[in-house]
């Protein structure tokens, strides 16, 4: 190892020691992975989901993912479901409802879509303990509200996330939905990790989140949470779980993270190149938000290091990603013992493992998807790229995949 790299050792060292931090950083959320263990119902729960639990789903376009989304939720059997949709839809959406179940499923409305607007409408008409928001394409398994409901037996615990994996759209997944579920096959062990490690998350994603709602009825949480804007000028309406998240933060409550197939949600994606397009909302959404919690609340040092941790190291992982194919650049305009294409193979060969090694836990459901690791890898330096490029766009907070006022499901 020592001869390959005499020639330009000075070149390797920076490499080197970026690759042992990254794999570092891995080992150690596996290990909080391996370890995790979810929170189990217990024979004599303090709260059932029958009298204490409502879901509010606000949307404006609901099609076939919310029927079938609608009745995974009633299998759950909370005491209602609250679907919030803007003024224009509501008789549509009323006979909708009504075709699934009249009883527990109500609709209500604001005059115009805006995705908070409407989840304080769902809010201020919440008459129990537990307030469950939810995508209207999500689908639960029937024991999602136990598992949901047993981390509130813990009285400091304000919100609750679980795992998420991908629904196809057609008869086989896309390669873009492929893409996503490796994404959530990361998302699942890190927040998995971080729960167990310091009993934080950096986001409760907004698919489905719990909260207890004496929380979310402060006037002075729907004030500011409706009234949230970037730099005093641009209002945000997508980034409304990474806000709830931040507030549980500030605000002294705990949060806890269901991984487990007994809190297993799916989730439909955009199943084309559109996809790219939820990912940049997403990423600027991040970035916001975890610029606010690192540097303006600050909350999230004390409270949960790590989690702090892990955010500064996704605002340094473009220059560790990209650090690779510049070290390789210099090498192969350098005059260096091996050939170029020797050292661009070795490199992409050396991509192609690490990349199916982090995805094992993937893999070992869906082997079929090992096809994809390279377009992952391709994905993730475009991901680089685009994560700089949503830094200096901040300023944009429209929705990218449709027109402004339309609702779709939040981020990672």
């Amino acid at each position: 190892m020592l001869y390959l790299t005499a020639d330009f050792f000075p070149i390797f060292v920076p490499l080197g020691v970026i690759g042992f931090y990254r794999y570092l950083l891995f080992l150690i959320k596996l290990c909080g992975w391996f370890v995790y263990r979810p929170i189990r119902p217990i024979a004599n729960p303090l709260y059932q989901a029958k009298d204490d639990v409502t879901i509010v789903v606000p949307t404006i376009d609901a099609g076939e993912e919310f029927c079938e989304a609608a009745r995974s939720w009633l299998a759950c059997n909370p005491k209602e479901i609250l679907v919030v949709t803007e003024a224009c839809m509501m008789e549509p959406m009323i006979t909708l409802a009504n075709s699934i179940d009249p009883d527990r499923i109500r609709v209500l409305s604001v005059p115009r879509a805006s995705k908070r607007v409407q989840m304080v409408e769902g809010v201020i008409h919440t008459k129990t303990d537990i307030l469950v928001f939810a995508d209207d394409d999500a689908i639960w398994p029937p024991t999602m509200l136990d598992y949901i409901l047993a981390c509130f037996e813990d009285e400091s615990v304000g919100g609750v996330g679980t795992s998420q994996t991908v629904k196809s759209i057609g008869k086989h997944q896309s390669i873009w939905e492929i893409l996503a579920g490796f994404r959530l096959t990361v998302r699942n062990i890190e927040v998995a990790a971080s729960t167990h490690i310091d009993g934080g998350v950096c986001c409760i994603s907004g698919r489905t989140g719990a909260y207890r709602t004496v929380i979310l009825k402060d006037p002075g949480f729907q004030d500011a949470f409706i009234n949230d804007y970037w730099c005093n000028r641009h209002l945000l309406n997508s980034g409304d779980d990474k806000f709830l998240t931040r507030w549980m933060v500030s605000h002294g409550w705990s949060t806890y993270m269901q991984v487990c197939k007994e809190a297993l949600l799916l989730s439909t994606f955009k199943n084309n190149w559109r996809f790219l397009k939820q990912v940049l909302r997403w990423t600027r959404n991040t970035w916001r938000s975890d610029f606010r919690s690192l540097c303006i609340e600050r909350f999230i040092w004390h409270r949960h290091p790590f989690v702090a941790y892990t955010m500064v190291d996704k605002c340094l992982n473009p220059l560790t990603l990209l650090s690779g194919p510049v070290s390789v650049l210099i090498l192969c305009n350098l005059d260096y013992h091996l050939p170029n294409w020797n050292i661009i193979a070795s490199y992409l060969a050396w991509l192609l493992i690490t990349r199916f090694v982090k995805l094992i836990p993937h893999l070992f459901k869906r082997p079929q998807d090992v096809w994809a690791i390279p377009a992952f890898l391709v994905f993730n330096f475009y991901f680089a790229i685009m994560k700089l490029y949503a830094l200096f766009t901040l300023h944009k907070t429209g929705w990218g995949t449709r027109q402004e006022a339309v609702i779709e499901e939040n981020h990672y």
